[in-house]
């Protein structure tokens, strides 16, 4: 059902509104703008399914208060864009959601488990990609478009029916529920200028003071980005603010001798010289806080190179994929720091935690037994 008019969508949302479960997915563009554009949203029951044009409506009031009905369980595959296109497209974070790719890897599949191969697992079902790079902004949409998009929620409802089974039986739920909750913390989602600097690409081996720098150029350019709405990249790349922050030029004519800085309009340019400037004054108590990722002695590398072997043990025979339980940056900050991080609560500590806790007090080891890693 493609859904294009307001009196449509009302109807729809009330006979959704009955439901206690819902596919969601969303279809949008950012490649040449600073928020991503939602060009459609696709909603399925259990007994129909529709694809709403948010383009062509205005009044999408029905539609949020059907994602944030709390009754009602959204169930995504890999939601993280998705639910930041909605806040942004329509003001809310869906609640509460049930992320299929996250609970596979809860399940004995892999991290990052495609929608296709998840679809094909549970339904025996193989998706066409042949609409994949389709411009979803593009109007009219044809029959092809939509039963694609459709698909995308299609089968939602009933794998999650599936998968709250196995979780359950499992014992797994209320590791799950935990980490779903986080998906919809609304703070997730806000975007903080000031905090921007953290996303610089290659900005490690800048000092404190340049890093003081950073903070400012980034929150420029974040502030410009969206009030253009264009990609932060057209305003400045990364590498680009890297040099600055290196160079410190204090005068447009100085920046302009970076290469890569020919582009920048003059206004932009004056702008961005006082940005440095702003940051070249940062008080030293308000420095930003710079973590550097020394590497391990070599004694901790093959002491975390024993706690990975542990974690894979638990893994295999939990069935919950390795990488969700714990990084290797985690494990040695639990070797290191005397057992704390996520490691050290919840239900990673229930898990493999106390193991690893056991494992470096000496109390118990791994051995080899049949060409197999077994604990002693």
């Amino acid at each position: 059902m493609y859904i294009s008019d307001a009196d449509a969508l009302a109807a729809f949302c009330e006979r959704a509104g009955e439901a206690r479960v819902l596919g969601v997915d969303t279809e949008f563009l950012r490649e040449k703008t600073y928020y991503p554009k939602l060009c459609l949203i696709q909603v399925g029951t259990a007994d129909e399914i529709a694809a709403i044009d948010p383009i062509l409506i205005q009044d999408l009031d029905p539609l949020v208060d059907l994602l944030t009905d709390t009754r009602i369980t959204k169930v995504f595959h890999a939601c993280g864009q998705d639910l930041e296109v909605i806040r942004d497209a329509l003001g809310c974070v869906p609640a509460p959601v049930f992320d299929t790719q996250l609970a596979a890897a809860f399940l004995g599949f892999r991290m990052q488990l495609g929608y296709g191969a998840l679809v094909e697992a549970y339904t025996g079902v193989r998706l066409p990609k042949a609409e994949s790079l389709t411009d979803w902004s593009q109007r009219p949409l044809d029959r092809e478009q939509l039963v694609y998009a459709e698909d995308d929620v299609r089968y939602l409802p009933g794998i999650y029916e599936r998968m709250m089974d196995e979780l359950i039986a499992r014992d797994r739920l209320s590791w799950l529920t935990p980490e779903m909750d986080d998906l919809c913390d609304p703070a997730k989602y806000e975007r903080n200028p000031r905090e921007a600097y953290r996303h610089l690409k290659r900005s490690g081996s800048l000092t404190r003071k340049q890093m003081a720098i950073a903070r400012e150029v980034c929150a420029w350019r974040e502030q410009k980005a969206a009030y253009r709405d264009i990609p932060r990249k057209w305003v400045c790349s990364d590498e680009v603010l890297v040099e600055i922050c290196r160079h410190t030029p204090k005068t447009a004519e100085r920046l302009k001798r970076i290469r890569g800085t020919e582009q920048i309009p003059a206004r932009d340019a004056e702008e961005l010289v006082a940005a440095i400037r702003k940051g070249l004054l940062c008080d030293p108590d308000d420095l930003p806080y710079v973590e550097r990722h020394a590497r391990p002695a070599a004694e901790t590398e093959s002491v975390v190179d024993l706690m990975n072997a542990m974690l894979r043990l638990k893994s295999e025979k939990s069935g919950v994929a390795p990488q969700l339980i714990a990084t290797r940056d985690e494990l040695t900050h639990f070797a290191v720091n005397g057992g704390s991080g996520r490691l050290a609560k919840g239900w990673r500590y229930e898990l493999v935690g106390r193991s690893l806790e056991q494992l470096l007090g000496g109390q118990i080891g791994l051995t080899v037994k049949n060409g197999r890693i077994e604990v002693l």
